[in-house]
């Protein structure tokens, strides 16, 4: 199989990105909770992190070996409790999140 468009002819159908060993997307949403979406935005590192969108700003979280805030923009303190608190809350599911997108 060969992936990415086949130039060759405008018939030429492409083969899902997931055979192909891509993921289907780039910032795969972990979790929805009020205002908060959890992503990921890549593997940006090798740490697992999980970054969390607000209307207001944007932060990201490590996760090992604790949660801690790694930075932040636009968001004010109550913000930033309030993330951190659906953060580890949530720690096993974008853990689990973590695995399928990037693996072990």
């Amino acid at each position: 199989m060969v992936c990415g468009p086949q130039l060759s002819s405008p018939s030429a159908t492409v083969p899902p990105p997931q055979s192909c060993g891509y993921t289907l997307s780039i910032s795969p949403t972990v979790l929805r909770e009020g205002p908060f979406r959890l992503f990921f935005f890549s593997r940006e590192e090798p740490r697992v992190y999980v970054r969390v969108s607000h209307p207001d700003g944007e932060a990201k979280f490590w996760l090992t070996p604790d949660v801690a805030l790694a930075d932040a923009v636009g968001l004010t303190a109550r913000q930033l409790a309030e993330a951190q608190d659906i953060v580890e809350r949530h720690t096993g599911e974008i853990r689990d999140a973590w695995i399928r997108q990037f693996g072990a």
